[in-house]
């Protein structure tokens, strides 16, 4: 029979080496593996020739087939062979395991993950039943050397995975070995900690001689890892008690093993994975021996010095990439224990702050500075924890700590580090963790919104120290001169700057100080508000002064968080304003017709909002300016070319909040109806009348039939859109901000009240109510029109430029996909867009709008709308009109926001 079965075995051997040859022809290759395939499924000599192929006097390729073949047998034919064949075949693989492979470190790795795939496979067979002593025997092979005791790792990894992980075999079969698994797991950890000990112990002594590089000290290394990796597998499952045993001697070596640079990066992932562990408070709670003086010191060590070893590639000058992923993991693991130490520390189970808290805040510290944004952003929420917690938030510790967490977010907070830049240290990093500058982009803000987060709970902990640090770096921004970098570009007629390195600290700065601000006056006592220093600070920031349009909107912002401060001094008011108007008709260049840029346009309609903010929010402050506003918003108004529509009615929205103060209905309804005057004209005027109830002059009026050929023509009938625009924004913004006293007696006094319910609820009247009765039917008009445009006949009569007008605008797209926006880096670009997409803008934003005048008239008009002649009809006969032809994301402003009007009119 040895005859037959050595002429297989060469015949096995020259296919193999067919398939391995570059030179050989495809045809050869496919013959080849045919016949190694047929041989699996029908030769009787499968497990002879598997074990002579596998002898290590073959090459490694051919061993590692003789391995597949011997592992084929035991997937498929393991339950037909006899009892003698499976003992005689359970020997021979124990007999390469003992000594059938080279020296560890000459030992392919694909041929040992073979060889260890075999053992498996038979042990998921035959354990415990049929082989009782299998953990003995793989005990007894430790001891032969280095190599089969690597070899014992691989098994015992390859079980876990395939039992626990995997779960690769029947129910019934999984749940014995499991359990058997779990009944020796005391002796299992005990071996395994033994083997990590030893070889530990054999690796360190011999680093330290001259010759450390030896071939033995690698392979006590190799073994290590292995048994690393081994617990690792184990450490996910079992029960806590085997990983907190003999005080948590386990976690100890692992944190001894933080210092060793061959081993620290699968001694952090076992520790990350204990230390994630969930379960009962009072299992958990032996993890504080973590605190111990000994293991921070360690964790502390591994987190101060591997940020220099993570860029300490001579030859390439890049990052080490396994040192790197250490510090991933390393800061995953403080993470991890700041989630513990939050769990249980005001637990019911007695655990106190421990005694070496600043040195593990140290160590996280060492993470929140460094170049890393992936690194940084890991660790906000846990800091958002620590300053959060009941307990700990008041510890004298945590309140240092925030005070240099405070201090740290100034540098944090710059956007820098993209990997398309060589800027800052953090490109380096940011070249490995994300794909693009949108990638890195993306992250950041979402880091920033959570270094917001907790920017804010250290300032609960230490409010002046917070506003002191906000206030330096506000004076430092203001007194250090701009500058533009390499990023200034030049318009035609003058000087913007795109994210110039001033502009980005700005900011910064600003969100800083907004997140700070934001704070101090909700949770100090007014008497112990820093009154003068913030009168000091907002007058430096009102004097300054910039063309630079970013920076400009960053000024905007800070006066704005430092607002409340003027509450206290009334006569500084006008100087905030004076400081505010400006910037609403900012000009780059002055009478320059050249498309406004992104960053003017930002800067505008910010300071718009700014006093749109301070009006609602102060509006009773605001109220002795009221007619030096009104005054000066008249004289803008006058002007056709300062504002544009958007603008007027965001001034006309800051007026009537204002206005909301008079408390005095006659009062308030007379400067509405004044206000309103232009707007009503324009609308009630016979030639909107005509162009709101036909769908054909609408779209002619529009200018949606009209041809454009050339890009660059001149929008004719952009002046019509932006009228129709302007009239249903300011109808907007009357039924959103003109209310009644919110006071019942100042409203009964005003003559807001005009009747009682019956359990006795007062009645209100809006003065808005009278002038945008009249201005309702030509509303209902508009939008029955609206919908009767995605009617066939209609939309035949759009010309080929506008045919993609109806369809859902990109952003909105973009936002229902979860995808970014692009990164808009030049803010010296025109915001310039063709005509087609203002016209599918104009088309969309009215649509919407029509529906929120809706949604909001009736809170707003009280009975004043709901007892409106035929009002169902009116409804029914314009937003309910053709729906069918609606396109589906038209329906969203109906769903959302008039459905509860429907409701509200069929019960009253």
């Amino acid at each position: 029979m040895a005859e037959p079965i050595r002429a297989l075995c060469d015949e096995l051997i020259k296919a193999v080496n067919v398939m391995m040859e570059a030179e050989s022809s495809q045809t050869y290759r496919l013959e080849a593996l045919k016949f190694i395939e047929e041989f699996k499924e029908k030769s009787p000599f499968c497990v002879e020739c598997g074990l002579q192929l596998a002898e290590k006097s073959q090459t490694a390729v051919v061993r590692h087939f003789g391995l597949q073949i011997l592992e084929h047998v035991v997937k498929f034919k393991w339950n037909d062979m006899a009892p003698q064949e499976k003992l005689q075949l359970k020997n021979c693989t124990m007999g390469l395991l003992s000594d059938g492979t080279h020296p560890i470190l000459q030992e392919e790795c694909h041929v040992k993950d073979a060889l260890s795939r075999i053992v498996v496979e038979m042990i998921k067979r035959e354990w415990p039943q049929h082989w009782p002593d299998m953990l003995k025997e793989m005990e007894a092979l430790t001891a032969m050397g280095d190599a089969q005791t690597e070899l014992v790792m691989l098994v015992l990894l390859r079980l876990a995975e395939d039992v626990i992980t995997f779960q690769t075999l029947p129910t019934q079969r999984r749940r014995d070995i499991q359990h058997t698994l779990t009944q020796n797991m005391d002796s299992i950890f005990t071996f395994l900690l033994g083997i990590l000990q030893l070889h530990v112990n054999e690796y360190k002594k011999m680093i330290k001689l001259p010759f450390f590089l030896s071939l033995q000290a690698k392979a006590h290394w190799r073994v290590g890892v292995a048994t690393l990796n081994t617990l690792a597998g184990y450490i996910d499952w079992v029960a806590l008690v085997h990983i907190t045993s003999d005080n948590c001697h386990l976690l100890e070596i692992l944190c001894l093993l933080l210092s060793e640079p061959e081993l620290q990066l699968e001694a952090a992932e076992c520790l990350l994975i204990a230390i994630s562990r969930k379960g009962k408070l009072e299992e958990r709670k032996p993890f504080m021996v973590l605190f111990d003086e000994v293991a921070m010191n360690y964790i502390l060590s591994a987190a101060q010095s591997a940020g220099g070893a993570a860029l300490c590639n001579q030859s390439s000058g890049g990052i080490v990439e396994r040192r790197y992923t250490f510090l991933k993991r390393l800061c995953q693991v403080l993470c991890a224990l700041g989630s513990q130490i939050c769990s249980l520390v005001g637990s019911d189970f007695e655990v106190q702050v421990p005694l070496n808290l600043d040195k593990y805040m140290e160590a996280l510290f060492a993470f929140t500075t460094h170049p890393s944004q992936l690194l940084r952003s890991s660790t906000q929420m846990t800091w958002g924890n620590l300053f959060r917690h009941e307990i700990l938030s008041k510890d004298a510790v945590v309140g240092q700590m925030a005070i240099k967490y405070l201090r740290a977010a100034r540098i944090s907070l710059v956007k820098t580090g993209f990997p398309s830049k060589n800027d800052c240290p953090g490109c380096e990093f940011s070249r490995v963790d994300f794909d693009s500058d949108e990638d890195f982009n993306c992250s950041f803000n979402s880091f920033r919104a959570q270094q917001g987060e907790a920017v804010r709970l250290a300032c609960k902990i230490v409010p002046f120290e917070a506003f002191q640090i906000a206030r330096e770096w506000v004076q430092y921004q203001i007194c250090t001169p701009i500058d533009t970098g390499n990023t200034t570009s030049k318009t035609e007629k003058g000087l913007c700057s795109a994210l110039s390195l001033t502009a980005v600290q700005w900011d910064a700065m600003t969100f800083f100080t907004e997140s700070v601000l934001g704070q101090l006056f909700k949770i100090l006592e007014k008497e112990k508000i820093p009154i003068d220093e913030g009168m000091e600070l907002l007058q430096m920031v009102v004097n300054y002064e910039t063309r630079d349009p970013l920076i400009l909107s960053c000024v905007l912002t800070i006066i704005s968080s430092l607002f409340p401060f003027v509450t206290h001094q009334p006569h500084f008011l006008p100087q905030v304003l004076f400081k505010i108007f400006p910037s609403i008709t900012f000009e780059l260049v002055e009478e320059c017709k050249a498309p406004r840029t992104r960053a003017v346009k930002n800067l505008r309609r910010h300071a718009c909002s700014s006093i749109i903010r301070i009006c609602r929010d102060y509006s009773d402050f605001m109220l002795p300016c009221f007619d030096m506003m009104y005054e000066h918003v008249k004289k803008l108004f006058s002007s056709e070319l300062l504002l544009t529509q958007m603008e007027k009615c965001a001034l006309m929205e800051a007026l009537i909040l204002i206005s909301n103060q008079f408390k005095d209905y006659n009062k308030q309804k007379a400067f509405l109806k004044e206000l309103m005057a232009p707007v009503t004209a324009q609308w009630l005027s016979e030639e909107m009348k005509s162009v709101l109830l036909d769908p054909a002059t609408f779209l002619a009026y529009v200018g949606a039939d009209q041809v454009i050929s050339d890009a660059d023509t001149e929008d004719q009938m952009g002046i019509n859109r932006s009228r129709i625009s302007f009239c249903v924004n300011t109808i907007l913004g009357v039924v959103k901000r003109a209310r009644w006293p919110a006071n019942p007696e100042e409203a009964k006094a005003g003559g807001f009240v005009v009747s009682t319910a019956s359990d006795g609820a007062p009645i209100y009247r809006n003065p808005c109510a009278e002038p945008l009765q009249a201005l309702l039917p030509n509303l209902f008009a508009l939008i029955r029109t609206q919908n009767n445009l995605f009617l066939s006949e209609n939309i035949n009569r759009l010309s080929k430029t506008f045919t993609r007008v109806y369809d859902i605008m990109d952003v909105e797209k973009n936002f229902a996909l979860g995808i970014p926006q692009p990164l808009l880096d030049a803010y010296d670009s025109s915001a310039y867009r063709n005509i087609a997409e203002r016209m599918q803008g104009f088309f969309s934003s009215l649509y919407d709008n029509c529906y929120h005048v809706l949604g909001n008239a009736g809170p707003c008009m009280q009975q004043d709308f709901y007892a409106i002649e035929g009002l169902a009809e009116q409804i029914v006969g314009s937003a309910f009109t053709h729906l069918d032809s609606v396109p589906d994301h038209r329906l969203r402003p109906l769903v959302h926001i008039l459905y509860l009007m429907i409701f509200l009119i069929k019960n009253e």
